[in-house]
């Protein structure tokens, strides 16, 4: 799930088996990639589609996921009016 195999997501939320991926680009808006793991005969994949019963934990993880991009998108314009202020 990288966006760039370099670069490390900024947060990444686990619900279960369902993780949402928050990546932060060059000119500082968020995106996020989403997958599922499952496990076939002893080894772990992932995938990007999401069955019936994965859906509420990926609802979970997005509403996170929502939540603390706003939080860093709010603490960014709280820093940026500091800074005008001095």
């Amino acid at each position: 799930m990288t966006e760039n195999s370099t670069n490390k997501p900024a947060h990444s939320i686990r619900v279960g088996n369902v993780r949402v991926a928050i990546w932060k680009s060059d000119n500082g808006y968020y995106n996020t990639t989403m997958e599922r793991g499952f496990k076939k005969a002893d080894s772990w994949g992932q995938s990007s589609s999401f069955g019936r019963d994965d859906l509420p934990k990926l609802r979970q993880a997005l509403e996170e996921a929502y939540r603390w991009i706003f939080n860093q998108r709010s603490s960014n314009a709280s820093d940026d009016e500091q800074q005008e202020a001095v």
